[in-house]
């Protein structure tokens, strides 16, 4: 069973870079929120770390309530700590359930390809949401990602808990088991691609681009 830690990675300052560096996938997916008006939902961000996309999300889009959860305790402090008046509370939490049910919308970056039982998450997941919610789970990290067998040591290297190695195929049917309709998009296939500097999870520009526009994939998982 999942426990509560004290944060995901080993390495604080990569961690703590976290949110400018996912800041700008952060806006595509919120670009890509079917729903024009928020106004009146309650959303769940899961695996909410310092709390950066609720936080965008509600100066973007204000929705009514925001629920953000992770195991990583200390991270879950500082998210709190940095809301200041937005409707979103945070919690650290080793099950949805204990985040409240009810949501209309819920969301996860780089955080399912972590959860090791995919079917339970997906169950989850169920449980929380309202009727016709859907949840949208963004991920690089995947085993269809030529670069992800470099990935996955690198990131177990920094990792305080287990890296599965879930392909495309078994997120999308954890999902269809438990009754969701699942349609996946290549979300950054037109988006401009932040030409930073290479590093050992990205050696080159071109890698970058291909990694980004055609295997950084959203699994939107509709409740039906």
């Amino acid at each position: 069973m999942t426990e509560l830690i004290k944060t995901w990675s080993s390495e604080l300052d990569q961690e703590d870079g976290m949110t400018q560096e996912h800041a700008w996938i952060w806006r595509e997916m919120i670009a890509a929120i079917p729903h024009l008006d928020l106004s009146a939902l309650s959303v769940l961000d899961i695996g909410c770390n310092q709390g950066g996309f609720l936080r965008m999300l509600y100066d973007t889009r204000p929705f009514e309530t925001g629920v953000g959860v992770d195991i990583a305790k200390e991270r879950v402090a500082l998210a709190e700590a940095a809301k200041g008046d937005r409707p979103i509370s945070y919690k650290p939490t080793t099950t949805l359930a204990e985040a409240g049910t009810g949501f209309d919308l819920a969301f996860s970056h780089e955080v399912i390809y972590l959860i090791e039982d995919l079917e339970d998450h997906a169950r989850q997941v169920a449980d929380v949401l309202n009727l016709v919610a859907h949840y949208d789970a963004g991920t690089c990290c995947h085993a269809d990602n030529p670069l992800y067998a470099t990935w996955r040591p690198l990131i177990e290297n920094m990792s305080n808990i287990p890296v599965p190695n879930h392909s495309v195929g078994d997120i999308a049917e954890a999902f269809r088991a438990s009754g969701f309709a699942v349609s996946i998009s290549r979300f950054l296939s037109g988006a401009f691609i932040p030409a930073e500097s290479p590093n050992p999870f990205l050696p080159s520009d071109l890698e970058r681009i291909e990694t980004y526009t055609r295997w950084k994939l959203c699994f939107r998982c509709r409740k039906v």
